[in-house]
């Protein structure tokens, strides 16, 4: 067996319609159903601009989350990188949005960062490369 790469992050969301939005009106993903809401799960796959799904959202549910601390830090995930295009358009965007960032310009080669928190307190690292 060989790992071809990074299929798809899993996100739990307090507020589904709110984190969905947060990741749209920021990052351009757009909303689709899971397969699980035909079993009354409640959730979304946040696509690309390509259509490839690469953010599974599931709504908060009782029962399969009742171990977990609502809103608290993300457990031994401590961050989800997403290449990115467009670094001073994403700024922008987070300024007009009034979302929290922190921009890293590397002195040494050619990646450029943007770090915003998602609604539900998952650290994103926003890769520039080349931009």
């Amino acid at each position: 067996m060989s790992v071809k790469g990074l299929d798809h992050v899993n996100i739990i969301a307090e507020d589904l319609d709110a984190t969905a939005r947060f990741y749209g009106d920021l990052l351009d993903l757009r909303r689709g159903e899971t397969p699980g809401t035909a079993m009354g799960f409640k959730g979304a796959w946040l696509h690309d601009t390509s259509g490839k799904p690469i953010i599974h959202l599931m709504g908060w549910n009782d029962d399969r989350h009742a171990d977990l601390d609502r809103g608290s830090a993300t457990g031994s995930i401590d961050h989800v990188a997403l290449a990115c295009e467009d670094f001073a358009g994403t700024v922008a965007r987070c300024e007009a949005l009034g979302v929290e960032h922190r921009v890293n310009d590397r002195k040494y080669g050619d990646l450029r960062q943007v770090f915003v928190r998602d609604p539900n307190n998952v650290m994103l690292e926003l890769n520039f490369a080349g931009d």
